[in-house]
This record gives structure tokens, C-alpha cells and sequence, in this order.
């Protein structure tokens, strides 16, 4: 199975991350046919692809017959008819972008399968949900396989490859190398819930609403400590205002439920009072902050003591997150750090940042948490424990050197 230029790609759902997708894959020469079963929303998503094209062009990205080719590429399908639209059957890649729904997206697939012809490659983008569970819709599930893209998707460079445990190996490396050829970092996961953003990323979030919880710190004491201590590009309650309160919160949810109730990944109850009263951030106009016009915000507490002591509380939970997704082979360790510096933007990997604290720095931390609230949330991974008693690191070398 090769793919190239001249392999076309058909789109299902014409919200951001479709048309997002779309742009990329039109981009690099494919013909790309895009469809939504809400037409409405195919206005809008090339509406969307023409104002992204034209701030592009004015950012000097491409010039104005580079957006035109690209959007030359790209065939919004008006398709009124019941079923999927038959040009789907000209495509060798049809890839799904719609909402986060198991039963919504196995439906999907297994009416999809009957217009897609045989060696057609049928992908999920789907942030969290089983791959495995999708394909199983389907009566070849070898072809399935998951492509979880970032928003936005012309822009950002990672893109987490999920074979499903039916998937074959052909159909893997193929793809892998027809998504390098788009200039994307590719790096694969275990089927597992959340892959590896996605789940190691939770305690971003989780801990910062622990602590804010605990009254220790507010959103914006707890942001700047992240942004400007820390180096993250964003602190976590103003990236969550950026993604949509309900979507982190329906995330979180997902990984919770699907992991047997780990307490890793338990949902704050703060977060679900906001999203139930309506304040989801920015697309609302109010979230964690408040964006509407005139609004002021209360400012940080600048204490870089308060603030280094949530800095580390919250990495070094991010740490032994990464090193939990290693010792259970969700990825592996190159993959997990630049999943991690490339998918969320962190200043670095979190398993070489790790090693430059000190393993037994962020075990001996993590007990300390773990003995004061006695919870399984602040268990230390068996892997870090391992490296810290063999005087081990994730790296063969020293990282530094």
C-alpha cells in the first residue's frame, strides 16, 4: 500500500479540526472531498477555510495562488441524498472529524465502510476514545486506524498515529509515512484511553484545580506560576478557557471512565459546577476569566515561593504521568517527550526534565503527597521508583551531555 500525491482523501465533518485537516492534506497536492451531514455547517467550515487561506496570505505564509490551489483542492460535497456521498468511493483515505461520541463515530464507520472501496484506509481523529471499539463497526477493522490530530491542524506539527489492535502493520507504516510527508512529527500510541497528550496531560489541569480547590492559590496565582516560572506557553486555566471548559471536562471524564476510576484522573467538581452554569471560556465569554469587553480580572499573587511550590507540585505530577505511560508502553520515550514539547508545547520533554531535577527529587516529592493525603491520585510509578532504587535514568546517557 503507497500513498502519494495523487491519493484522495475524503473528509467527514466540516467543523475545525475537518477543514483543518482538509487544508493540510490540499496542501501538500491532494485532491480532498469534504462533506457534513449538517449543511449549515459546510457553509461555514468553507467560510472558515477561506478566512484561515487569507490570514495566511496576509501573515506572508503563501502567497494568494498558493490559496488558491489549495482551495482548488478541496470539493465541499452538497450530498442531500440518505447515505454517505458516492465520491467518498474515489478515495483511498477517508478520515472522521466529528463529535466525541462512541456510538455516533461506530455508526459512522459502519455505514462508511459500505461506500469506501476496498483498499480505502478508513481514520478516526478521535482525542480519546478506543480506536479498537470504533473499527469494531466495521467488517474489515484491519483498515481502521486512529490519526489524532492538533488544533489547529495546518499549524501545529504532532499528529499521535493509534493502530487498533486489528489494525494491520502495512496499513500503520503507510500511513505513518504519507503523514511525514505532510512535514508532521508522527508519533504512535498504545490504544489506550487518551493516548499519550491527552492522558499525560492531565494533571495539568487535574492538579491545578486540586490546588486551587485546597485554597492555596487562585486561577490567576496558579497561571502565572506555570507561565512565568514554569515556561509553559499558557497556564492551565487559561488553556482551558482557550479549549472550552466542557470539552477539558468531558475529556478528563472519558480518560476517568475509561481507566476503571483511577483517581490519576478524577474530574474536579469545580470544573463541573462551571460548565454546568454555562461559563466555558472564551467561546462564552466567560470561564475561569472574563472576557467580556471591559471585564477586569484579579491579578496574580507574585510569591515566587507559593508559586515555585505550585510549579513543582504540578510538574511533578506531570512526571511520573509520563513515566506511568512509559511503564506501561503506551509510547515510548522519545515519542512520550516530544508528544509532550510538540502536541501541548511544554518548554521540554517531561522525561528528560525529569532527570534534570532529579528522579529522586520528584519521588521523594510525590511521597511527601502521597503520605500527607494518603490517596492513590500521588502513587508513585513503579518505573520512576525503579530508576531512582537502580540509580537509573529514562536515557542511557546522561540527557545534558
Amino acid at each position: 500500500m503507497v500513498f502519494s500525491k495523487e491519493t484522495k482523501i475524503g473528509i467527514v465533518g466540516a467543523g475545525t479540526m475537518g477543514i483543518g485537516i482538509a487544508q493540510v492534506a490540499a496542501s501538500f497536492g491532494h485532491e480532498v472531498m469534504i462533506w457534513d451531514d449538517f449543511g449549515k455547517a459546510l457553509v461555514s467550515g468553507e467560510e472558515r477555510l477561506k478566512k484561515n487561506l487569507t490570514r495566511q496570505i496576509e501573515k506572508g505564509k503563501m502567497d494568494r495562488p498558493q490559496g488558491d490551489q489549495i482551495l482548488s483542492k478541496i470539493h465541499f460535497l452538497n450530498h442531500n441524498a440518505k447515505g454517505y456521498p458516492p465520491r467518498y468511493a474515489e478515495c483511498e483515505m477517508i478520515i472522521e472529524a466529528v463529535v466525541e461520541d462512541l456510538e455516533i463515530k461506530k455508526e459512522l464507520f459502519a455505514a462508511i465502510e459500505h461506500v469506501a472501496k476496498k483498499n480505502c484506509v478508513l481514520v478516526t481523529n478521535t482525542s480519546s476514545l478506543s480506536v479498537t471499539s470504533i473499527a469494531s463497526a466495521c467488517h474489515h477493522p484491519a483498515r481502521v486506524l486512529g490519526l489524532h490530530f492538533f488544533n489547529p491542524a495546518p499549524v501545529m506539527p504532532l499528529v499521535e498515529l493509534i493502530p487498533g489492535i486489528r489494525t494491520g502493520e502495512e496499513v500503520v507504516e503507510s500511513i505513518k509515512e504519507l503523514i511525514r510527508s505532510w512535514d508532521k512529527t508522527v508519533v504512535q500510541a498504545k490504544d489506550t484511553p487518551g493516548f499519550i497528550v491527552n492522558r499525560i496531560a492531565r494533571p495539568f489541569y487535574g492538579e491545578a484545580l486540586r490546588i486551587y480547590d485546597e485554597g492555596i492559590a487562585d486561577f490567576a496565582t496558579i497561571d502565572w506560576a506555570m507561565k512565568t516560572l514554569g515556561k509553559f506557553p499558557m497556564g492551565p486555566f487559561a488553556l482551558i478557557d482557550l479549549i472550552g471548559n466542557d470539552i477539558n471536562y468531558a475529556v478528563t471524564q472519558s480518560i476517568f471512565q475509561e481507566t476503571y476510576f483511577d483517581p490519576r484522573y478524577k474530574p474536579s467538581i469545580t470544573q463541573k459546577r462551571y460548565v454546568q452554569a454555562g461559563l466555558l471560556g472564551q467561546k462564552t465569554g466567560q470561564g475561569f476569566y472574563d472576557y467580556r469587553e471591559g471585564a477586569k480580572n484579579p491579578e496574580p499573587r507574585c510569591d515566587e515561593n507559593l508559586g515555585n511550590e505550585i510549579l513543582f507540585r504540578i510538574l511533578s505530577m506531570l512526571i511520573n504521568e509520563a513515566a506511568e505511560a512509559l511503564h506501561f508502553r503506551v509510547a515510548n520515550r522519545e515519542d512520550i517527550d516530544v508528544a509532550m514539547s510538540k502536541g501541548v508545547n511544554y518548554p521540554r520533554g517531561l522525561l528528560k526534565w525529569g532527570e534534570e531535577i532529579g528522579l529522586e527529587k520528584v519521588m521523594r516529592y510525590l511521597k511527601g503527597l502521597y503520605d500527607n493525603y494518603g490517596e492513590d491520585r500521588y502513587r508513585v510509578s513503579p518505573l520512576l521508583r525503579q530508576k531512582v532504587q537502580d540509580k537509573e535514568s529514562f536515557y542511557p546517557s546522561s540527557w545534558a551531555s
